[in-house]
Order: structure tokens, then C-alpha cells, then sequence
């Protein structure tokens, strides 16, 4: 089980405060399968909620020993049915290849009323590498670069 220092609890304690539970613990306990799952959200968040359905404080107890002793993890807070345990991320596989280019990402589209006296429409939308929005707020997709014929016949000797 790891150890942490006062401060470093109450620092991950407020930080905890923020997230919801990632795993949740039904009538069945701590299966195998609930333990996996628990390690892998350690390994991409490291700092998790799990929540336990039963009321068996006893339960839930031994159930977060466990957690923390089979996880090499930390507890940092048992308050009523959720558990906040805690495990420092492992760095990046060095065998893993970085990514090219940008990928998906998220932007919020405000666009004001058209009266201008109600509030204005925000919306979520996910864009790809290639795609921008607009000052009036419309998703546009960027087209492909022309290229000279004279620069494609010299490229091509």
C-alpha cells in the first residue's frame, strides 16, 4: 500500500472533489473483473471515486484495504459509500508511437439571439483536424491546397 503525507491527501482530497465515480460496486463485491477495471482507470487518471452499492460499513472497508493493498494504491478518503483512492500514472511506453496531426477536439459555438435580448445558443461540437469555425459560427471544412502545374512537372523529373 502506498503512504502519502498529510498534505498530499488533503491536496488529492480537494482535487477528488471535482470527479465523479468511474466504478461502481454492486451486490456482487469486489470481483476480478471490478478489480481490473479499478486498475485501469488508476492507470489513466490515477486519482479515482469508486462507488459501493451495499451498507455493510464493514463491507465497504475491507473492501478499500483490498483495493489499496492489491493496487499498490493510496487511500485517501472513505466518506459514506465512495472510496477515493489514489495511485501515481506510469510514464508513457517508450515503445509507443506519437501521433501526427491534430485528431478530434472539442469547441463551444456561442452564437447570440438573433433579437439580441435573449440569451445566446451555446453548443458542443467535436471537429476534426480539418475542419474550423467560422466567425458566424458554422463548421467549415478546409479544402485541399492546389498545386501548379509547373511545380508538379518539376517534382515529378
Amino acid at each position: 500500500m502506498l503512504k502519502l503525507t498529510p498534505v498530499e491527501r488533503s491536496a488529492l482530497r480537494s482535487e477528488a472533489h471535482a470527479i465523479n465515480p468511474i466504478v461502481l460496486i454492486g451486490e456482487a463485491g469486489l470481483t476480478p473483473a471490478v478489480l481490473k477495471e479499478i486498475d485501469a482507470g488508476l492507470d489513466v487518471h490515477g486519482l479515482i471515486k469508486v462507488r459501493v452499492f451495499g451498507d455493510d460499513r464493514e463491507a465497504r472497508i475491507t473492501m478499500y484495504d483490498t483495493i489499496c493493498d492489491n493496487l499498490k494504491a493510496a487511500p485517501v478518503q472513505h466518506i459514506g459509500k465512495l472510496l477515493v483512492v489514489y495511485r501515481p500514472q506510469k510514464e508513457a511506453s517508450k515503445g509507443r508511437v506519437e501521433k501526427k496531426g491534430r485528431g478530434m477536439r472539442e469547441v463551444t459555438i456561442v452564437k447570440p439571439s438573433a433579437s439580441g435580448t435573449k440569451r445566446p445558443s451555446v453548443t458542443k461540437v467535436m471537429l476534426k483536424g480539418n475542419e474550423r469555425v467560422t466567425e458566424g459560427g458554422n463548421i467549415k471544412r478546409a479544402k485541399p491546397r492546389q498545386t501548379s502545374a509547373k511545380k508538379s512537372a518539376l517534382g515529378s523529373k
